[in-house]
């Protein structure tokens, strides 16, 4: 229950996050650019949306630099995603920002910090990759598939998927090296292998997330409760003030879609 009631919170703490955003973009557009209330409505835009960056900063843990770095980085790439942002095309901020975010992250480490030779070919094709992936974000409402930056680029699938793992590349490590903690732990070669009982849900919350922003509000909100909430259907019936049953075919229309959709490929 005290699981329920935190997931809970947070799930209403990122509505809140996001009206807000809106609210404040709204106020924005209707303010003189050089103006001093421009400029607070602008700061408060960038401290609003600071979890945004922590989140996307927690996926580039364990990389020898200092977290607070990385959040600094990153925090350019907000920056520039809300003097960018155009709410008139209909996306949310959040998922036009978070691209725009990883890249700067992401550039950050190709520039500084990578002790790994990666060909220049592929460095500069990355950035151009990179550049095309943010903007079919924008158009799509979505992460854009490897066949579509591929298009998007006229180069083969191959060459995008190669980038994609350069990119990933900055830092070699010995497979005897010990634990990270230094507490005596198993080292790499000891932990291969491991199989971690929650990768088998990853692919259908991997999906769940890229169908979220093409639903409803009430279908979101649903989906949210369901898999992120781990609410039961009676428990989402009780939540929202309608049957079980109805949450039921809500449930069995979304995954419907969430199939129609495709929005996985495995690449």
């Amino acid at each position: 229950m005290r699981a329920q009631q935190v997931g809970e919170k947070q799930q209403q703490q990122t509505l809140d996050i996001r009206a807000l955003t809106r609210t404040l973009f709204e106020r924005l557009a209707e303010l003189p650019p050089d103006s001093p209330e421009h400029e607070r409505v602008r700061a408060a835009l960038i401290e609003v949306n600071l979890p945004l960056v922590r989140y996307a900063a927690a996926r580039f843990r364990g990389r020898n630099e200092p977290m607070e770095d990385i959040v600094q980085v990153g925090t350019v790439g907000l920056i520039n995603a809300i003097d960018r942002f155009d709410p008139e095309r209909g996306v949310q901020f959040p998922t036009y920002a978070l691209p725009t975010i990883l890249g700067e992250i992401k550039r950050y480490f190709r520039d500084n910090v990578r002790t790994m030779h990666v060909p220049r070919r592929l460095q500069e094709l990355w950035l151009q990759v990179s550049s095309a992936a943010e903007e079919l974000t924008v158009t799509h409402g979505r992460a854009p598939r490897v066949p579509e930056i591929a298009a998007s680029l006229r180069i083969p699938e191959e060459e995008v998927r190669a980038c994609l793992d350069a990119g990933r590349a900055y830092n070699a490590a010995s497979l005897e090296a010990a634990s990270e903690g230094g507490d005596g732990g198993p080292a790499l070669v000891d932990r291969l292998g491991y199989e971690d009982s929650a990768l088998t849900h990853v692919e259908h919350r991997d999906m769940v997330r890229h169908l979220l922003v093409q639903l409803p509000e009430r279908e979101r909100r649903i989906v949210l409760l369901r898999f992120f909430g781990n609410l039961t259907q009676s428990q989402i019936s009780h939540e929202l003030g309608m049957s079980q049953m109805h949450v039921s075919r809500l449930l069995s229309r979304i995954f419907a879609q969430l199939r129609n959709t495709n929005v996985w490929d495995g690449n």
